[in-house]
């Protein structure tokens, strides 16, 4: 078993993307794609590494650029000017996620059919609106992503499975709106799941979060239970 990966380019309104496509060089035949979508500060080295731990569970992995090829923020207050704009205007975000879904797929070593994401932080955000916009895709997963809806897919039926896995004490998605989260599923239709690890803050995923002070910390049990959660639905979806 190899694992191989490369960057790959592509174009949407006039604008460049720089992607990241893992894939295991083993498989004789095209495997489920699982879409990455990246944090707040852009496409980096994490979700990469993620992406090439999902080709070695036997996907393929295709990470999303949102940001434009190059463009990745170097401090809180750059993340935050980098990630508003897809927080004031869904739409948009909504289009470039599916045009990067569209990307993957013509992909080689992936079978179209069989798709799912997931997301970190922000990230979660992206592959939740995924889900509420009706995206063909068979489920999505949320680390530690935000909750709150977009605005424009009240009334949406929601045929993709989801599963939110959450930090009980993560400031940035308050148990209220985790709440109030469940109850926008529930009026979808949605066949859904949320795991809350008590004692948990926002970033739990992340190696390098230590920032206990603003509700980011890293967690090793809420990684390893979230990643077999990941692993157990993507077994029953994929």
């Amino acid at each position: 078993m190899t694992i191989q990966a490369k960057t790959v380019d592509y174009d949407q309104d006039g604008k460049t993307f720089e992607g990241y496509f893992a894939w295991n060089d083993a498989s004789k035949k095209p495997a489920p794609c699982v879409l990455v979508a990246h944090a707040w500060a852009g496409l980096t080295d994490y979700e990469q590494t993620n992406a090439r731990n999902l080709a070695e569970l036997g996907y393929s992995a295709f990470c999303i650029d949102l940001y434009g090829k190059g463009v990745r923020g170097n401090s809180t207050e750059e993340n935050a000017g980098l990630m508003q704009p897809f927080l004031d205007d869904r739409a948009m975000l909504q289009n470039r996620l599916i045009h990067a879904s569209d990307v993957a797929r013509a992909q080689e070593n992936v079978d179209a059919s069989k798709m799912a994401a997931i997301g970190y932080c922000f990230g979660g955000l992206c592959v939740l609106d995924m889900a509420r916009v009706g995206a063909s895709i068979q489920g999505v997963v949320s680390f530690h992503g935000l909750f709150f809806p977009p605005g424009n897919t009240e009334g949406n039926k929601i045929q993709t499975k989801v599963l939110a896995l959450h930090g009980w004490d993560d400031p940035m998605a308050t148990p209220d709106q985790a709440v109030s989260f469940a109850a926008e599923m529930k009026a979808a239709g949605a066949d859904w799941q949320i795991h809350g690890y008590g004692n948990t803050c926002h970033a739990f995923t992340h190696p390098s979060a230590n920032d206990p002070d603003n509700g980011m910390s890293y967690s090793e049990s809420a990684y390893q239970r979230s990643w077999q959660a990941m692993t157990n639905f993507f077994e029953e979806i994929l």
